[in-house]
């Protein structure tokens, strides 16, 4: 039997929706793929891991949160594969985890954070701190008329312009594949999606957060110059300890920029 339709909390959700730009942020959740990335926020802010996990029991997937200021911060991380125990870095994983963490904690706001390889072709040096404005992938080519457009899959990030202004931040696109290096197929597709950054992480949570209408923004820091001289893995491995503490500075300015405004003053 189907529930009778009640237009009056139809009207409440509408009013609740249309209020969400103009009162205060109050709930964060931060996406993070590496233990690496995640460890100098959960730190910073002093999150504590909540052992008893919102999400499906066998789920490798990890919070932390706690307060900073006036805001709920959570920390969420897909943790590490069970099988092989590395972290469960692309697109499946940060789909799933993006998916249930705004099922179980409703936010006002999603932040991924993580590191992505830069061009220097585009401006991107390494350890540059991005605030993606476009996000969209690289290697789901489907050449058939609209699915084509669909598998690029571009999202918009949400509009902060006073974020990117006051805190002196670049801004980008930000392409997104399941594999680190790089195919000539998937280099022509970044070129046609005007990337300065690529990642394995961004496109994916922007279509979920897209899907379930919650704003969300990607922080990016380069560790590696995806068109210069050196191996991909040895430069991302190199620098992936510096960078990550370039990202954890920037990452606390966002957040106390963030505190005691509303979305429509970002």
């Amino acid at each position: 039997m189907m529930a009778p339709h009640d237009d009056k909390s139809e009207v409440a959700e509408e009013s609740m929706a249309s209020q969400a730009p103009n009162r205060p942020i109050s709930t964060i959740v931060f996406i993070i793929a590496m233990q690496t990335e995640a460890l100098p926020i959960v730190n910073k802010f002093q999150l504590s891991e909540d052992p008893n996990s919102l999400f499906p029991k066998g789920v490798p997937w990890v919070r932390f949160h706690g307060t900073y200021k006036d805001l709920n911060i959570n920390v969420i991380s897909p943790g590490k594969d069970t099988v092989l125990g590395v972290d469960s870095v692309g697109t499946i994983s940060a789909s799933l985890v993006t998916y249930a963490s705004i099922q179980a904690l409703q936010p006002d706001l999603i932040i991924n954070a993580g590191t992505a390889g830069g061009f220097k072709a585009k401006g991107a040096c390494v350890g540059d701190v991005f605030l993606a404005s476009e996000l969209a992938f690289h290697d789901r080519r489907i050449p058939i008329p609209v699915f084509d457009l669909y598998g690029v899959g571009l999202r918009q990030a949400s509009s902060t312009p006073n974020l990117l202004k006051d805190l002196n931040l670049k801004g980008g696109k930000l392409s997104t594949g399941d594999s680190l290096d790089m195919s000539p197929q998937d280099e022509a597709s970044i070129i046609a999606n005007d990337a300065t950054l690529k990642d394995m992480e961004g496109a994916a949570v922007a279509y979920v957060a897209d899907l379930l209408k919650v704003p969300a923004i990607f922080i990016k820091a380069v560790t590696d110059i995806v068109d210069g001289e050196k191996p991909t893995t040895e430069e991302f491995l190199q620098n992936l300890a510096a960078v990550t503490n370039a990202l954890d500075v920037t990452v606390t300015q966002v957040v106390d920029y963030i505190n005691g405004k509303c979305l429509s003053e970002l």
